[in-house]
């Protein structure tokens, strides 16, 4: 057996060095910014789609020249195709493990967007599946290989601004209230859609898991026009060594993305932090002296599809994995308990095992140009890029 037959991939593709993706749900965040970006990764290919929408769908596969179109129910009629070798996930958080597990349990390879899931339970089923499967998942913190995110945690690790004890983050957007993150719930709204950024960013800065949400508080905008939810909400969180994250989201407020990682010696800023389609912005301060960079805009999208398929192509296995998944759902689980019932909730312990390599992690590829979009829009009033998970 050779090599790539043993992880999956088979001489039935058109080049044997390409992992073949099926795109499964073709909202905004696939067709905006993943799918523009595989062609030029050099080891990826798109080779069908799964919509429960089969016009918008066909729209999409004219633009890539595809084909192989599938409904989700015909979900499994795809994974035994024999066309793809992997997936690359981007329904709505809640209908993950639906597709998920199947997938590995047929020995396909899984991108998921983040959060893994909407609870630990989930998370652990498809813990559990990829355990016993052959094939492969990574989750899609697409930050994981952008440099100035790497940097910011070189020169922490380095101690270039001493022990860091505070971080403190702003992650805010105005979301259209026509959109479906608008009429979904909790599952839906800024807690699982937005609070996993500056979650992970506390989580790789510290380099340490929390063990207390200390509290979670939530407020109701009612002329922001949203569902029965709390469309704004600050939470404080607990880490070893008495260290604090709090960090703000809000689908209610004019767009502002920001961190900041204060130490013993001096700060780091990021402003933006969290977007794709511009440059990140890094300040670092040491005492008195502030310097600025500004990095490069990348294709986020594409490079962690590179790097998942190089893991794929060379059987390593991926950093951003499910228990890197789980770490961030832990968290959040433990917020929706503190917003209802009002209290601290201490989090069951966990330690992580991997942690982000700076070294080989880094992906550089160019930016791309969004096509068209065909019968979705950016969730966000008045912005154009805007990190979705």
């Amino acid at each position: 057996m050779s090599i790539l037959s043993a992880i999956g991939l088979t001489n039935d593709s058109s080049n044997a060095t390409k992992v073949r993706y099926a795109i499964v749900g073709v909202g905004d965040i696939a067709q905006e910014a993943m799918m523009p970006g595989v062609d030029h990764t050099g080891n990826s290919e798109i080779t069908a789609l799964v919509s429960g929408d089969p016009e918008k769908a066909r729209k999409v596969a004219d633009q890539y020249n595809l084909t192989d179109i599938y409904s989700y129910e015909q979900f499994d009629q795809m994974l035994s195709s024999g066309k793809v070798d992997a997936i690359y996930l981007a329904t709505p958080n809640w209908r993950h493990a639906e597709f998920v597990i199947p997938a590995l349990k047929a020995g396909i390879h899984v991108l998921v967007e983040k959060p893994l899931e909407v609870s630990t339970a989930q998370c652990n089923a498809i813990a559990q599946a990829a355990k016993e499967s052959t094939a492969k998942l990574m989750v899609a913190y697409r930050l994981h290989f952008e440099p100035a995110t790497l940097s910011t945690i070189e020169k922490i690790r380095g101690g270039e601004i001493g022990e860091v004890i505070v971080f403190s983050s702003t992650f805010v957007q105005k979301v259209d209230p026509a959109n479906h993150r608008a009429n979904n719930g909790i599952e839906a709204g800024p807690v699982f859609d937005m609070a996993p950024y500056p979650i992970n960013a506390a989580r790789y800065i510290f380099e340490a898991e929390p063990t207390e949400v200390v509290n979670a508080v939530g407020a109701r905008h009612p002329q922001a026009g949203l569902g029965d939810f709390d469309d704004t909400v600050a939470v404080t969180l607990r880490f070893p060594g008495n260290r604090l994250a709090q960090f703000v989201v809000s689908y209610a407020a004019n767009a502002l993305e920001s961190y900041f990682a204060v130490g013993t010696k001096g700060s780091i800023a990021m402003q933006p932090a969290y977007t794709y389609g511009k440059p990140l912005e890094q300040t670092v301060t040491i005492g008195q002296d502030e310097s600025s960079h500004s990095f490069k805009n990348t294709d986020h999208f594409g490079g962690e599809m590179k790097y998942f398929s190089d893991c794929i192509l060379n059987n390593r296995h991926p950093e951003p994995d499910v228990e890197e998944g789980y770490a961030d759902v832990r968290v959040i689980e433990g917020i929706v308990k503190a917003l209802k019932s009002g209290a601290s909730v201490t989090l069951e312990p966990f330690s992580r095992t991997t942690r982000i390599d700076t070294k080989h992690q880094v992906e550089q590829l160019r930016a791309v140009k969004s096509p068209d979009l065909v019968d979705v829009s950016n969730p966000a009033e008045g912005v154009d890029k805007v990190p979705k998970n």
